[in-house]
């Protein structure tokens, strides 16, 4: 039995001569929700082991000797759970709007070059 006769490998060469903005904006969205979700999620997490290990006695020990005798601060009521998820909630809201804008902005300024200089080739093959 003889194997199978190798085919040519095919090439096509494409140019990406444009980008839909609002793809690319919906897709920015949704990638930073997700990316604000971990923000938030990971500031949540790392609260609870600088409270569980103790850290924010630490630091509390630290600011009482270095001479805030009159007034003693508690780092953990400073920075509460509800405060540092808040904050964090406020940062992930403020950075999905700033990525959704800046990636229609890219794709809108990609879009210009693309009319100037043609776009990117790309060669795609047939394995």
């Amino acid at each position: 039995m003889r194997p199978a006769p190798r085919s040519k490998i095919r090439r096509a060469r494409l140019v990406v001569a444009k980008v839909d903005t609002w793809s690319v904006a919906k897709l920015m969205f949704l990638l930073s929700v997700a990316v604000g979700i971990v923000i938030v999620v990971t500031s949540v997490v790392l609260w609870l082991v600088l409270q569980a290990t103790g850290a924010f006695d630490g630091i509390n020990d630290m600011l009482t000797m270095l001479g805030t005798t009159g007034n003693h601060i508690d780092i953990s009521q400073v920075l509460s759970l509800g405060q540092v998820a808040l904050y964090t909630t406020i940062l992930a809201v403020v950075n999905v709007i700033l990525f959704t804008l800046l990636s229609v902005i890219c794709a809108m300024l990609y879009n210009i070059a693309a009319k100037l200089v043609g776009g990117i080739g790309l060669t795609l093959t047939d394995d």
